[in-house]
């Protein structure tokens, strides 16, 4: 009997493996995604610039560390006796000028690093409603508790999706043209918006993306939404929010993810990664225990000799 519905699924020609270089950019669903290439020790870097939920504002994020954006004290407005700007997240604001040009200065030169050497950029677009600030007349990445009087929600076509999504493209292929790029949408609901208003995001965002990757080499979508809307459609996938997905959900996702962008050698490496994670989390009954020791002695001996095959990779 089939109970449930299956996304079908084949293996990328763009794998990844431990050699590859992994920057990951978008909405808070991307951050899961880079926890668990943390946790088997890939090579990645995540949100330079903070979360990204709207294609204009990861457009612009590219944009700015290749063109080497040098951000001013003019680009910055206090709030709440915090120095924040609309164009990063809030995570970049300081209790100083020159604490959050620093921090701003500082993640626009480390991300074009990140960038050059990359092999794969990984973006989740999380909504297309966006908040234009009045008088800056721009869509901005986070709104820092300003009053909402200051802003006007609206709704990205589909073009200016694509738009975005094309300036986001050539940003990268002018700073690395051998990068692979993956597109993902989160499954994560914007329904403060509205259920409707969720749909229709979500609906210009996919019509976007397929639009632009159609006509577009080294780039791919993988169908995290579509795994969560068809696959999990269930409760029990989400936390007590009733909107994000939960642990489960997350890992249920990565076990697609892997199956399509991880080769049967690498995956051999990652189990191997996972003994010694557990290893290491492991409670002793008597830590000065014999038993114990051995224990610690085996596991140092599965460090050294995957580190003598991969020393990036530290524990």
């Amino acid at each position: 009997m089939k109970l449930q519905t299956t996304i079908p699924l084949k293996p990328s020609k763009n794998q990844f493996d431990y050699d590859s270089e992994i920057l990951l950019v978008g909405s808070c669903f991307v951050e899961n995604i880079a926890a668990k290439l943390e946790y088997y020790k890939f090579k990645n870097q995540v949100n330079p610039f903070g979360i990204l939920f709207h294609p204009e504002a990861i457009a612009r994020f590219f944009e700015y560390v290749v063109s080497g954006k040098i951000f001013t004290e003019v680009e910055l407005l206090e709030v709440q006796e915090r120095f924040v700007c609309l164009d990063a997240h809030s995570d970049l604001s300081g209790a100083s000028v020159s604490e959050t040009l620093k921090l701003l200065n500082a993640a626009i030169a480390q991300a074009r690093i990140q960038l050059e050497a990359a092999s794969h950029v990984i973006i989740t677009l999380g909504t297309a409603w966006g908040y234009r600030h009045k008088t800056q007349d721009k869509i901005v990445v986070n709104c820092h508790k300003i009053p909402q009087r200051e802003f006007d929600k609206e709704l990205a076509t589909v073009s200016d999706i694509e738009d975005a999504l094309r300036r986001t493209l050539n940003s990268i292929q002018n700073l690395n043209s051998k990068l692979n790029v993956l597109f993902t949408i989160s499954p994560v609901r914007h329904i403060k918006d509205g259920f409707i208003e969720n749909q229709r995001s979500k609906a210009h965002l996919l019509t976007a993306v397929h639009s632009v990757i159609d006509k577009t080499e080294q780039t791919e979508y993988f169908p995290s939404y579509e795994i969560v809307m068809d696959e999990l459609r269930d409760y029990r996938f989400y936390k007590r929010d009733l909107i994000h997905p939960n642990e489960l959900a997350v890992a249920y996702i990565w076990e697609c993810f892997i199956s399509v962008y991880v080769s049967e050698e690498t995956h051999k490496t990652m189990q191997q990664v996972e003994e010694i994670q557990r290893g290491l989390a492991h409670k002793p009954f008597n830590a000065n225990s014999e038993q114990h020791q051995k224990f610690l002695k085996k596991l140092e001996v599965k460090k050294s000799t995957l580190q003598a095959q991969y020393p990036q990779i530290r524990f």
